[in-house]
């Protein structure tokens, strides 16, 4: 493909992620990169492709490779073998789309064409609905002697090496996660029992679960339970991995809290302690409008270092955006110490012209002129404090999280000119117990290349339980002596998080509670955002003057910026 040619991920990122989004199995990242293929967590395309379809094609093949259990086995490592398996599990996963999701199977048939004979017998093979990729990999070796044809349009590279890492790490986490998970649901039944913890401390706990449709069911004792959320996207995971939840992985949480030291190391620091509530974080209440009563102590926020990302980011930033950079600092400079004309005063600099005017009337009429005949130039010096705070849920991923960079270098940029006193902290997290603030410029940090490197490094998380983040960024702001303090959100979506019931309207109700507690507190609260569906919900949470709905994501950097000059001058 010719440089510049065709269409770049960023413009696709935003419905590639809608697409992942409504498949099944663990979510995926989208990265951009030179070589196509996944990890297993992220998939990694190529910054342009030919078209829409083709970039479909491409991510729901990798997808496909997670979802169907390409890499639950050895893979061969020498490239000839590779080459062929890479050809075949694209037949074989493209079989099983066809029986899941046919739509997306003939959009895969279209885009790789006819098949070379040399592939028709082995695809014929593959079609059986019980094909594993242990049958690909047989196939591979027997056909490794010859040369492969070429590979299909939408094919990317197999990499086990990096699969292998990914992948080790996650299953050691997720196994300790569903002990710990397990162990609170059996204190749960047990204490529900009448007596029956005294008999029987440990009830049994059952997972039937599908790899094909990644459904089960869960029984405590025999009784069909509901499972959290939290705990079915944990089985999910493991049953992509590993085909089943092991027996070893449903007998090893004894009652009781699960026990730290039973962790893997990888898995047993920060998050563990951010998981269950404990550590260095930071309690805060949350609105449950239920009820009408806050719950007391119910959130727990993480402050979290950024690791520095790419420094070339920044400086591609800036020299892109030279020019508006150049205009947002000239228009931010006006701003700074501006003089404002007091009229009608007893003494000034100046007469004021319409007094004037209005003394001479009433004195023609017999009534008595003010006195107040003169306007008075005062410098009024800036005296403001803002807290940026930048959504880091999973939905930014892609081309949202990189215009959400790039606004956080342009705002920098224009307010080094004018010396208001600003922070800049991300925010995610997953559940109550796990509410995660990202410091990337702290008050007393100046602009320079540790700032610059954590910006780069602002990457999509997890989920946006908002009301956490705005008490404890309120609670920072009310720190800091101003005569005017403000939170300035950027926000691609709605208060969201996957566990606790915060979807939908109680996330809403609690967050526009904290926004309330924010501007008792003196607080101004404002919105950025990209979702076209915010209009239904951001009145509620923040008045009728206090955001913007963007229709386009690419004018997030400008009107982001424009947003806090008039909002602050």
């Amino acid at each position: 493909m010719a440089a510049g040619a065709g269409v770049p991920l960023a413009e696709v990122a935003r419905f590639l992620e809608l697409v992942l989004r409504g498949l099944a199995g663990r979510a995926l990242r989208v990265e951009a990169s030179s070589e196509t293929y996944t990890d297993t967590e992220t998939l990694f395309l190529p910054e342009r492709a030919a078209d829409r379809r083709l970039y479909t094609a491409i991510a729901v093949h990798l997808w496909a490779q997670t979802r169907y259990g390409t890499f639950n086995a050895d893979l061969p490592l020498d490239a000839r073998t590779l080459a062929w398996l890479n050809l075949l599990e694209a037949l074989r996963l493209e079989a099983c789309l066809g029986r899941a999701l046919p739509g997306l199977a003939r959009l895969l048939a279209a885009v790789r064409g006819p098949l070379a004979p040399a592939l028709a017998g082995a695809g014929a093979a593959l079609e059986r609905p019980g094909a594993r990729v242990t049958d690909s990999i047989r196939l591979a070796h027997e056909l490794a002697a010859g040369e492969p044809p070429p590979p299909f349009p939408h094919l990317g590279s197999l990499r086990p090496e990096r699969v292998q890492t990914v992948r080790a790490a996650r299953v050691e986490k997720e196994r300790a996660a569903l002990a710990r998970e397990l162990a609170q649901l059996r204190e749960a039944h047990a204490a529900g029992r009448s007596g029956a913890a005294e008999v029987d401390p440990a009830p049994a706990i059952g997972i039937d679960a599908s790899f094909e449709s990644l459904q089960f069911r869960l029984d405590v004792d025999g009784e069909i339970v509901r499972p959290p959320e939290r705990v079915a996207a944990l089985v999910r995971s493991i049953v992509q991995d590993l085909g089943e939840v092991p027996p070893e992985y449903l007998a090893g949480a004894a009652p009781g809290r699960y026990a730290a030291d039973a962790e893997p190391a990888a898995a047993a620091g920060e998050d563990a302690a951010a998981e269950d509530g404990t550590g260095d974080g930071f309690r805060y209440d949350e609105w449950d409008f239920r009820r009408r009563a806050y719950r007391r102590d119910w959130c727990v926020a993480y402050e979290r270092e950024i690791p520095r990302g790419d420094p070339a980011f920044v400086a591609g930033v800036r020299r892109q955006y030279a020019g508006e950079i150049a205009r947002l600092r000239r228009r931010f400079e006006a701003l700074r110490g501006e003089t404002r004309i007091a009229r009608r005063e007893h003494d000034g600099d100046e007469l004021d012209f319409d007094a004037v005017v209005d003394a001479h009337v009433d004195r023609r009429t017999g009534f008595e002129p003010s006195g107040r005949l003169y306007a008075l130039r005062r410098r009024t010096e800036r005296d403001i404090a803002v807290v940026f705070m930048v959504d880091m849920s999973g939905s930014t991923m892609g081309w949202i999280n990189e215009c959400e960079r790039t606004a956080l270098v342009m705002l920098c940029e224009a307010l080094e000119a004018l010396g208001d006193r600003y922070a800049i902290y991300g925010f995610s997290g997953w559940g109550a117990k796990r509410c995660e603030i990202y410091r990337i410029k702290r008050f007393d940090e100046r602009y320079a290349e540790a700032v610059r490197g954590r910006i780069a490094g602002v990457q999509a998380k997890d989920y946006t339980r908002m009301g956490a983040a705005i008490r404890h960024l309120s609670q920072l702001l009310n720190g800091v002596e101003a005569k005017t303090r403000i939170l300035f959100a950027l926000s691609d979506g709605k208060p969201d998080d996957y566990v606790d019931g915060y979807r939908g309207r109680y996330g809403i109700e609690d967050t526009r509670q904290a926004l309330i507690e924010a501007r008792a507190g003196g607080i101004h609260p404002f919105c950025v955002t990209i979702d076209e569906a915010a209009r239904d919900y951001l009145p509620h949470m923040y008045g009728q003057a206090s955001w913007i709905v963007l229709d386009d994501v690419r004018k997030l950097p400008l009107k982001a910026a424009d947003a806090y000059r008039r909002l602050t001058s």
